[in-house]
């Protein structure tokens, strides 16, 4: 069964998502001018307005709730895990992907905001709302509606819990079920308060884990300043073939370096609509832009000083995965999942283990609250003109027995699945976006206009651009 979930996964993105990826970034990115670049003052401005009403949380709430899901496992193990198979190398094309990425990670979010519906006082959308409106075909809404809550809320979080049950157990030597337990019984606290509850959380949780983090990484890049420019140099070398060690290895650098960019950054992934369409905001414009960032956050910054760290330490080994032997074999018996905290206790010895594994619990942690508001959204989808209060018990009884069970599996078939269920949701929302460009592009260029006539915040009416079938935009 793990061999034919291996396989399955390889297709999708060895065959199917590093290419769709990479062009539908570029499509949007110069569709847009470039607005990850030429926007960054504005996305800044946004992102800390507290608007907020009884229907919808505020642009920073939304903003904390889709980095939970960003900032997670990735960001730590998953930086990790492209570093032991795809070399330094592949770190550039996480660069890359995040960058291309930030235009999908506007497009679908702002496409949430335009197609939103209030559904028992609370804003919902996600590309299951802007499909069924935008496109008109139910039958794909429903199509991605189902794998989300199948992907979201059965296959992602048992790789986060591994990770913390993992880490767990090798700094303070806890058995792996016992973190799970403990895991469930805080989330069931959280998750059946709903939704305020879990933006709330993720509002309080994520200015202090990202901080406690970045902190550390910065004291370790401060200590180690004069390698930064060697390491920046062999992570470019190793991408483009030119440094002698790695440079065998591109194609899978490359490989690595993209599903671990979709991992853990989200761009296109379809996860990130969800809280973006919660958003009280005046124009839906101000929500992709604040997503766009979030990506640079989660990727350009965080990623980048994990893989620094394991970089500057030497806590890495490097094989071709199903493959023996190593490229590089510098930590004998050394696996993936400890490279930060092998990197972190390098420098502070007798810190790295615990700190990396409070760090990991507080990340992972958040990333699943995140993961059960994307199910939970879609199951409101699904149900959203009958009575789902059952549908939604049973929604949170499944979620909590899919992170138990990814506490007590091994880390590689955890990210297997995980793998699976990031791929079927990435493809199904990407091919969406696309045809949806257009109407995108429409909201993009009205807000801009109203920008430049001097509005600080424009006010958004659909039918004035053209656009039909929306709810609260009238």
């Amino acid at each position: 069964m793990e061999q034919i979930l291996n396989e399955f996964k390889d297709v999708l993105w060895d065959y199917c998502l590093i290419f769709l990826c990479l062009g539908v970034g570029v499509y949007f990115s110069i569709r847009t001018g470039f607005l990850q670049i030429t926007y960054l003052k504005e996305m800044l401005r946004l992102i800390f307005r507290r608007q907020s009403s009884d229907k919808g949380i505020s642009s920073f709430q939304a903003f904390a709730l889709s980095i939970s899901g960003r900032v997670g496992t990735g960001n730590i193990v998953g930086v990790a895990t492209a570093i032991a198979y795809g070399g330094p190398g592949a770190v550039f094309w996480m660069w890359l992907i995040a960058f291309l990425g930030a235009s999908s990670a506007f497009v679908e979010a702002t496409l949430a905001q335009v197609y939103k519906k209030e559904i028992n006082g609370a804003y919902r959308g996600g590309p299951a709302y802007y499909i069924e409106k935008g496109l008109g075909v139910r039958w794909y809404a429903l199509l991605f509606a189902v794998i989300t809550i199948i992907a979201a809320g059965v296959l992602l979080p048992g790789v986060q819990s591994n990770s913390i049950a993992e880490s767990a157990n090798n700094a303070f030597n806890i058995p792996q079920y016992v973190v799970g337990i403990f895991v469930i019984v805080l989330l069931g606290l959280i998750i059946f308060g709903g939704v305020k509850r879990i933006a709330r959380a993720a509002e309080l949780v994520v200015p202090f884990m990202a901080g406690a983090y970045i902190l550390v990484a910065l004291s370790i890049l401060i200590l180690n300043y004069k390698e930064i420019p060697i390491m920046l140099k062999l992570i470019v070398d190793s991408a483009i073939s030119t440094d002698a060690t790695f440079g065998g290895i591109v194609g899978y650098a490359i490989s690595w370096g993209v599903r671990r960019s979709i991992y853990t950054n989200e761009a296109g992934q379809g996860t990130a609509p969800h809280p973006a369409a919660a958003a009280e905001v005046s124009h839906p414009v101000q929500q992709g832009l604040v997503q766009g960032f979030s990506v640079y956050i989660d990727t350009l910054f965080v990623c980048t000083a994990t893989a620094l760290m394991i970089l500057f330490s030497g806590q890495y080994n490097v094989q071709i995965e199903g493959q023996a032997g190593y490229v590089v074999e510098n930590v004998p018996g050394l696996e993936a999942t400890g490279f930060t905290q092998a990197a972190v206790s390098h420098e502070f010895p007798g810190f790295g283990d615990s700190f990396i594994a409070i760090a990991l619990f507080f990340f992972a942690f958040t990333t699943i609250l995140a993961y059960y508001y994307y199910a939970e959204t879609n199951v409101a989808y699904l149900f959203q003109k009958k009575e789902s209060t059952t549908v939604v018990f049973a929604l949170r009884i499944l979620f909590l027995g899919a992170v138990l069970f990814g506490a007590v599996k091994s880390a590689d078939l955890a990210w297997t699945i995980g793998d699976v269920g990031v791929a079927l949701m990435a493809l199904t929302n990407l091919i969406a976006i696309t045809l949806l460009s257009k109407t995108a592009i429409k909201v993009w260029k009205d807000y801009k206009d109203k920008r430049k006539k001097g509005e600080k915040e424009p006010k958004f009416v659909a039918e004035k651009v053209g656009i039909k079938n929306t709810d609260l935009w009238k």
